[in-house]
């Protein structure tokens, strides 16, 4: 019996190379392909796979969220595909779940496909889901965080350092990332985007603005209990009412 087999990557071409090589593999069968977190809910569901490639960086929900969504109690064997820093590469190894780093190489794929039968012709699902739940939690809860974050933007893989992220925004299914004087546009929305900051450096604003606390020059009183912020390069934003419980921090931060 073939291992049935999903792709979730939301890059074509990186989608496209990913089914190019498992089709090399008689003992495969991919049985769907999806390029958005909410599709690949549904598409693992519906065909149970034995294998799922996930990528981490995802539109519409990350892949820790589509695990979340799924239930990490009876997943399928999964090989996680991301271009996360070394820090996060150091969680993959430490709670023992295989993960193809972009940009990676044949011979590295094949090394994550021989784990992946391993792991399911031994049956071993359950245990790894309980180091998914472990990494997920790892990944959360490390203080120190990654430098740089990943950021996929006008087809070429993009490495940023966080602590140069002046502002990010929402714009209808994309996310505006302004670094300095460059704009980044990424197909994400601004809830999984936030997820991969820092929250002690980073604060929301509004329901479609979050801010680096450490760019913020000004607060502006304004009426009806809104702010104008500024900030260093001089751009002006607004603290909205329902985001008034973040005034404390923006105060410190300002002040």
């Amino acid at each position: 019996m073939k291992i049935r087999t999903v792709i979730v990557e939301d890059e074509p071409l990186a989608r496209e190379r990913l089914r190019m090589l498992l089709e090399r593999d008689a003992e495969i069968a991919v049985v769907a392909e999806c390029g958005d977190g909410r599709s690949a809910v549904i598409e693992i569901k519906k065909h149970k796979p034995d294998l799922v490639f996930l990528d981490i960086q995802l539109p519409e929900r990350n892949g820790f969220e589509v695990l979340s969504d799924l239930g990490t109690e009876s997943l399928p064997a999964i090989v996680f595909v991301t271009a996360y820093d070394q820090f996060a590469v150091k969680a993959f190894d430490v709670h023992a779940i295989d993960y193809l780093l972009k940009p990676f190489d044949a011979e590295r794929f094949q090394q994550a496909l021989y784990r992946a039968k391993e792991q399911i012709e031994r049956k071993g699902a359950m245990h790894q889901s309980e180091s998914i739940r472990e990494l997920i939690g790892s990944l959360r809860s490390e203080p120190a965080g990654p430098k740089r974050i990943s950021i996929k933007s006008s087809g070429k893989l993009i490495f940023i350092r966080i602590d140069e992220i002046d502002y990010v925004e929402a714009a209808d299914n994309y996310v505006k990332v302004q670094t300095g004087g460059h704009v980044h546009i990424v197909r994400d929305t601004l809830g999984a985007f936030e997820a991969r900051l820092p929250a002690d450096d980073f604060v929301r604003i509004s329901r479609s603005c979050i801010v680096n606390v450490d760019r913020i020059k000004e607060l502006r009183a304004l009426e009806y209990g809104e702010y104008e912020i500024v900030l260093l390069d001089g751009s002006q934003m607004r603290l909205t009412r329902g985001y008034r419980k973040n005034l404390e921090r923006l105060r410190n931060s300002a002040g």
